[in-house]
């Protein structure tokens, strides 16, 4: 079986493609100096490998090439860049170029740290390539954040993670998981993240962009990826920004009844809050890396399902590989000023308080609530009727058990309403057990179908998801 080269520098990948004297096309860069260029021109022969290298940064001579648009830094303009950019190479070269050659163009619109503000640093990038000669191209574009602290240091980042694209985009076509994991070469979590890759085009038409992203959290280049209602990957920053945003994590195999009237009640006391507009509410079904994972592997048609069916209920999704929920807090705290909202089940107070699950924190379960609840973050707790019990005996907020020497923690906390008890909109939902609603499903139809959305049933029986077994 093969295997990617991993031991390869970044100087090493930008002379393999110089080398090929097949490969020819041009690079465009709008922020933070041209350092892909740079790097091809640097290893020596890039003349058989670029045709045109350009930096555009006024806004009016930019517009003038590309046309306006209503953002620099935007998809729209780098789509601008890549059409015009590559077909101009084509009809220019095509004909005095061997007929065995394949074009392409590389371009990117960032903005990096400027010397007057502390700004975000992110950018779009990517590049349009035919992958045999004469072919319609294909492409693959990233949404990226630079994390260095100074303007070169990010410079350099993108100049390695551009060469990356470039290698991988020609040398891995046919293994789009080694495109995505050869981005992060010579790099580190630190410098950059990758929080959106979209593959398409011909060559790519099988690709399922969706797993792609989900490789991305896999290969250590963002910690989270992010679906809309529609099921598209979408840029964190422009989903989250300023938007008050309430969550429910869950392993949602499948999303029940009780997690959609856990989200309800959740939300009617998340819209009360002064600072909350509720009809910007942003309402996010968040599921953990680990509750993917099958041995050493992601199981894809068990994600892609559990995906679907949480959209198809109007939820935007997202995975992480946060399994602490203060880290969950920090990183939409990033996006958005807005009040943040969790609700869980009063059964995850199981780990919330179990201060075994803090090991590794210097202040440990303190350290963690400290983190949780610093500013305009609530969590909602929703009771449960343990197996067995009267309709009248629930386990709520107010007299859930926690161990001994965290009850004064567990007060406090509820009296400065950082934990804020919720009402079920319908009690009949609280004997509803996921892991049986799976095992039933998994038998064929049954009682388990009213245990879930109608919607959801009719697709999971529809599409036979989640082994659901007709037989």
């Amino acid at each position: 079986m093969r295997k990617r080269d991993t031991i390869l520098t970044t100087d090493q990948k930008a002379l393999a493609v110089n080398l090929d004297k097949f490969k020819y096309g041009s690079i465009v860069e709008i922020g933070a100096g041209q350092e892909v260029a740079r790097r091809f021109f640097q290893v020596g022969a890039a003349a058989g490998t670029i045709a045109k290298t350009m930096s555009a940064y006024d806004m009016a001579v930019s517009d003038d090439i590309y046309g306006h648009v209503d953002r620099y830094v935007s998809r729209a303009r780098l789509l601008q860049m890549l059409d015009k950019e590559f077909t101009q190479v084509v009809d220019r070269l095509a004909h005095v170029r061997a007929k065995n050659t394949t074009f392409f163009a590389y371009a990117a619109t960032v903005t990096a740290r400027s010397f007057k503000q502390k700004n975000e640093c992110h950018g779009w990038i990517g590049v349009r390539l035919q992958l045999h000669p004469g072919a319609a191209p294909s492409d693959v574009i990233l949404h990226v954040r630079m994390l260095d602290d100074t303007n070169a240091q990010q410079s350099e980042a993108l100049g390695i993670l551009g060469v990356n694209l470039i290698h991988g985009a020609f040398f891995h076509h046919d293994q789009p998981e080694w495109i995505v994991e050869g981005l992060g070469d010579g790099l580190t979590p630190e410098r950059i993240e990758v929080d959106l890759i979209h593959f398409s085009g011909p060559y790519f038409e099988e690709v399922e962009n969706r797993l792609m992203n989900l490789h991305l959290i896999r290969s250590w280049l963002t910690r989270a990826v992010v679906f809309n209602p529609d099921g598209e990957v979408v840029v964190p920053g422009e989903l989250f920004y300023r938007k008050p945003v309430m969550v429910m994590r869950g392993s949602f195999k499948p999303v029940t009844c009780v997690n959609v009237d856990m989200m309800a009640s959740g939300l009617k006391q998340f819209s009360q809050l002064a600072a909350v507009d509720e009809t910007s509410i942003l309402q996010l079904a968040e599921i953990t890396m680990n509750s993917l994972i099958s041995g050493d592997n992601v199981d894809g048609a068990d994600f892609l399902a559990r995906v679907d069916l949480l959209t198809s209920q109007g939820y935007t999704v997202m995975i992480s590989d946060y399994v602490r929920f203060f880290r969950l807090r920090a990183y939409l705290r990033r996006y958005t000023q807005k009040p943040i909202g969790i609700v869980l089940s009063v059964r995850d107070f199981q780990f919330l308080f179990d201060e075994k699950y803090y090991e590794g924190l210097e202040g440990g379960i303190l350290e963690a609530f400290g983190k949780l609840f610093p500013d305009n973050t609530h969590v909602y707790v929703y009771p449960s009727r343990p197996k067995g019990a009267q309709p009248d005996e629930l386990v709520t907020l107010d007299n859930v058990q926690v161990p001994e020497n965290l009850r004064h923690l567990l007060s406090h906390l509820v009296t400065n309403e950082k934990l804020v008890a919720v009402h079920p909109h319908d009690e009949g939902h609280l004997h509803i057990d996921v892991t049986e609603v799976l095992q039933g499903l998994r038998r064929g139809r049954g009682d388990w179908e009213t245990d879930v959305p109608e919607a959801v049933a009719r697709r999971i029986i529809d599409s036979r998801l989640l082994g659901f077994d007709t037989e």
